[in-house]
């Protein structure tokens, strides 16, 4: 069934907040960023019957059950397709994904190059932790050359991979970087993707207290974060995002690293606009879903 997206009302970080209690480590990050989420989604003004948050599996995949929005806690990896099919379905749901390092750049990494392309209108928030936190501190794509863990005794022998290189890389509209070091800042940056009528992604480093490093806590991130916008970044300027993005892992840039300043339709709305195309020449709306209803 369709929703149309109500006016925008008056709301408070709280009325997006369930009443299901986090289970994370005392002290991780993950509880930064959801109220950083709480926070933009009160500033966008779409009531929680308008949103659908999905994720994958994984400590930061929990984030649906914390909100009152709709949530699907879906399978490892797969947190990307579930949520551009919800948002083809319906194209007026507000479509927010969340989830790991692992669980979106291992087994989920195949999905982002074609999110992207496809450019629905979903955020993708992405905590990353350069490590394995729910699975008791393996190494993860993320993960720093050298570092050692349970499943690299001796240090890690690979090139971690660059989360926002590769979405640079792929083409993506709207490329940011936050941390639960600066809540206001996170929480701005996240209500700047929501925006953005496309594809957005929002890279979170969210440092994981019980199998992380030192350097990697909030209080070593607080000491090093660099405000692009401070830095004087143009975000129109892709090529000098992609040089500053390079830095991964070396220095901590903070804000919009990418926004194109003439964003294409996004897919959605080309879907939009076909069903009106369809319904003015008499024709019947395409529905996406009725092949798989029984005749």
């Amino acid at each position: 069934m369709s929703m149309s997206p109500s006016a925008s009302v008056e709301l408070a970080p709280k009325d997006f907040k369930s009443d299901l209690k986090p289970i994370w480590c005392p002290g991780c990050g993950d509880f930064g960023v959801v109220q950083a989420i709480y926070r933009a989604l009160a500033q966008i003004g779409r009531p929680p019957h308008e949103i659908a948050f999905v994720s994958g599996i994984g400590c930061s995949s929990r984030i649906p059950g914390y909100t009152t929005a709709y949530g699907f806690n879906s399978v490892h990896g797969r947190a990307l397709p579930i949520a551009q099919g919800i948002k083809m379905a319906n194209p007026d749901i507000l479509v927010l994904v969340a989830g790991g390092d692992g669980d979106g750049f291992s087994i989920g990494g195949g999905h982002v190059a074609h999110a992207v392309r496809r450019d629905l209108d979903l955020t993708y928030i992405v905590m990353d932790n350069q490590i394995y936190g729910l699975t008791k501190g393996q190494l993860s794509p993320t993960s720093p050359r050298g570092l050692k863990t349970v499943s690299s005794t001796f240090g890690s022998l690979e090139a971690p991979v660059n989360p926002l290189q590769y979405v640079l890389g792929y083409g993506g509209g709207f490329v940011a970087q936050g941390t639960p070091a600066d809540m206001a800042g996170l929480a701005a940056i996240i209500e700047e993707a929501i925006r953005y009528p496309g594809f957005a992604f929002v890279n979170v480093q969210s440092p994981c207290v019980t199998f992380g490093h030192p350097e990697s806590q909030l209080k070593a991130q607080k000491a090093m974060m660099q405000s692009l916008e401070a830095m004087g970044h143009d975000p129109t300027d892709r090529l000098r995002a992609m040089d500053l993005a390079r830095d991964y892992g070396v220095k901590l840039y903070t804000g919009v690293f990418y926004r194109d300043p003439e964003p294409p339709p996004s897919y959605d709305s080309q879907i939009r606009a076909r069903q009106a195309e369809l319904q003015g020449k008499g024709l019947p709306r395409e529905r996406i879903l009725d092949s798989f209803l029984p005749r």
